[in-house]
């Protein structure tokens, strides 16, 4: 029977550590959410490896990402505990769940409502009250939400939706891996009146949500 108890600590010291992410409150989170709860019951005594994992068997191409570039991630969008944060690509909630640790409400979105229902029931049995899951398309405006301090993206992506940047407040940030090739970029975007400011900060891979092939405005 696996240890997930040490799974998890060894994951946060082997892989996150490791990987510059330093954050107090990231890894103390990290160290606390049964990743192994949020995949299927089949992969659970694989829940801590550095690869990604499949979140619906062969039926979908959704997973949950490897914790070291995700660790990365939620670190550069640097989460304060007052800010409210929308997730996009929610899957059975682990992201939700995390974001959910470090900030003061999170909305996750998922358009699968397999994985959606999941998702509830996991946030639910963790007894996590500060999150909610909203089925809805990842690029379909988010109706009645109002706006968010942080988007953050459970995938990565070709396009950045013009409908996330449109959910920040005056002020707010976007991370997402904006894919490129063989790799993705890690972008921060920040919205200033109309206008959006971006930078790129480091190289990685996690898997990509599935996107309308709509063309849209923000590419790189």
């Amino acid at each position: 029977m696996v240890d997930f108890a040490r799974a998890r600590a060894v994951m946060v010291d082997n892989q996150v550590r490791t990987s510059n992410v330093n954050e107090r409150r990231l890894l103390a989170v990290l160290g606390q959410v049964p990743r192994e709860r949020f995949v299927p019951e089949s992969r659970r005594a694989l829940a801590y490896i550095d690869e990604a994992i499949p979140l619906l068997g062969d039926a979908g191409a959704r997973y949950l990402a490897p914790p070291a570039p995700f660790a990365k991630l939620v670190q550069l969008a640097d989460i304060q505990g007052n800010e409210r944060v929308l997730e996009i690509g929610a899957g059975t909630g682990y992201t939700t769940a995390v974001l959910a640790g470090l900030a003061r409400e999170v909305v996750g979105v998922e358009p699968n409502a397999e994985l959606a229902t999941a998702a509830r029931d996991n946030l639910q049995g963790l007894g996590i009250e500060n999150a909610r899951i909203v089925e809805n398309a990842f690029d379909a405006p988010l109706k009645g939400e109002g706006h968010f301090d942080v988007v953050f993206f459970s995938g990565s992506v070709r396009n950045v939706p013009d409908s996330a940047f449109t959910s920040l407040r005056d002020g707010g940030r976007l991370v997402v891996l904006v894919l490129g090739g063989l790799t993705g970029t890690a972008h921060v975007f920040v919205k200033v009146g109309k206008d959006i400011a971006s930078r790129a900060e480091f190289n990685t891979n996690i898997p990509a949500l599935p996107m309308a092939k709509a063309p849209e405005q923000f590419v790189f």
